[in-house]
């Protein structure tokens, strides 16, 4: 299950396609990152070269050229070098990028000073995201400065710089058939990892411990990494909203909020589940998760095509904040509450973001000042929650510390959408008969 070589071709031809003529694109590779001495962080190509390329090695530029008679993609990357090789793994090489990622010329990374400048010299436009990388905006400028500096020679220098991520961005949102399909699998592994970790929860277990139980299943199921670093907080860390210590004991009678998704083929799941340690819901604790769960589904029932961005997180601000003064927590007119933002004491974050290649992936939220309207193939996540701190002295002491979040990754489909992460449990009775095992 992966994206096909003619797809890759495909998405680079769509970014051709919006190119002003005469133009080049130039897109670095991620670097390997030194973690200390002589090891490094696992590599990770960086997503929007990859998306164009389905290559995932570093030290490599990818440069599009639409028109260009010798061929309109082509690729700087590593030798094939055998002894290199012996120590590190395999390397694609010119002949392998030309072959197996459809490159139309190749070139040694070594030679990149002297026939990149030759490229770029008469372009009118030049499309580059600058200021990700120092060093390469660098290496940019000293070619455009080398062309420059032999204009009385006749060379002519590009005319302007356009900034490649608002094209690129725009192409990356809306997902095709392929990537659907492993974002759905990349839910389905999440959330058999999910349930694992309620299987395995009882009190005086550590949130570290249910962590590997993550971890493991994400690597069994043939994704090696998370999307993102897991959250595993118990009692009053679920509060916290990006709590990653994942080191204390879980308490019986404390809720447990797990924030964890796995990367497959690139594409990220980011699934969040909350129940009670020892698998039973105190009157408060399932008071505020049916509270978050209502307004996750009203949520959900707002997305589809023609519905704009926000109409989900204004669907939860309702449904929380008329929910909270239920409980006595907030007092007031709702709409006036909403108004003045009484709610961000207990909901300080938006109900959702983007998914894709990136967890909190590209795209624009407003077109034009504008909310975005939602189309088919765009994938979100719908994650309202309620955190009720443990120093809140307003509330009585039996709702301090209580933090839920419930999370569920959303395709945009012809017809309204489709939670890909259904397969954990999310209901009250659901979790607690889990919980329970066979048979109880």
């Amino acid at each position: 299950m992966k994206i096909s070589k003619a797809e890759f071709a495909r998405r680079r031809k769509n970014l051709m396609a919006l190119m002003e003529p005469n133009s080049i694109a130039i897109v670095p590779s991620a670097r390997e990152q030194q973690r200390s001495r002589d090891t490094q962080y696992p590599f990770r190509q960086d997503s929007d070269f990859h998306y164009l390329s389905g290559f995932d090695e570093p030290e490599a530029v990818l440069v599009l050229i639409p028109g260009r008679k010798h061929g309109q993609f082509v690729m700087f990357c590593r030798d094939s070098d055998p002894t290199m090789e012996l120590w590190h793994g395999f390397r694609a090489g010119l002949e392998g990028v030309c072959d197996t990622h459809g490159a139309d010329d190749a070139f040694p990374m070594g030679d990149i000073d002297d026939i990149l400048p030759g490229l770029l010299e008469g372009r009118e436009r030049v499309y580059y995201s600058m200021g990700r990388s120092v060093d390469f905006d660098q290496q940019i400028m000293s070619w455009v400065n080398q062309i420059r500096s032999k204009v009385s020679t006749g060379a002519v220098p590009p005319g302007e710089f356009t900034d490649l991520d608002h094209m690129l961005h725009d192409l990356r949102l809306v997902k095709s058939a392929a990537e659907i399909r492993l974002l759905r699998r990349a839910g389905e592994i999440t959330s058999a990892a999910h349930i694992r970790a309620m299987q395995q929860c009882k009190p005086g277990v550590y949130e570290y411990q249910l962590e590997a139980e993550l971890l493991h299943e994400f690597a069994r199921s043939g994704a090696r990494f998370p999307a993102y670093s897991s959250i595993v907080g118990s009692g009053a860390n679920a509060c916290t909203l990006h709590y990653l210590a994942n080191k204390d004991r879980m308490s019986d009678g404390d809720l447990v909020l797990i924030d964890a998704g796995c990367e497959f083929e690139y594409y990220a799941a980011d699934v969040t589940r909350t129940f009670p340690v020892n698998g039973r819901f105190n009157p408060q604790q399932r008071a505020i998760y049916e509270l978050v769960l209502k307004a996750q589904l009203a949520a959900i029932a707002e997305i589809a095509p023609g519905k704009h961005w926000n109409q989900a997180h204004d669907a939860t601000l309702k449904v929380i904040t008329r929910g909270l003064v239920d409980l006595g927590l907030l007092k007031g007119r709702v709409s006036s509450l909403i108004k003045a933002e009484a709610y961000r004491d207990f909901y300080m974050h938006r109900a959702g973001h983007w998914l894709g290649l990136d967890v909190h992936d590209v795209g624009d939220y407003r077109v034009a000042e504008e909310w975005r309207l939602l189309e088919p193939g765009m994938v979100m996540t719908v994650e309202p929650g309620i955190y009720i701190s443990p120093h809140n002295k307003k509330v009585g002491k039996a709702w301090r510390g209580i933090g839920v979040r419930i999370e569920d990754d959303v395709v945009v489909t012809a017809e309204g959408c489709e939670v890909i992460s259904s397969g954990v449990p999310k209901t009250v009775d659901e979790i607690e008969a889990l919980m329970a095992g066979p048979g109880q």
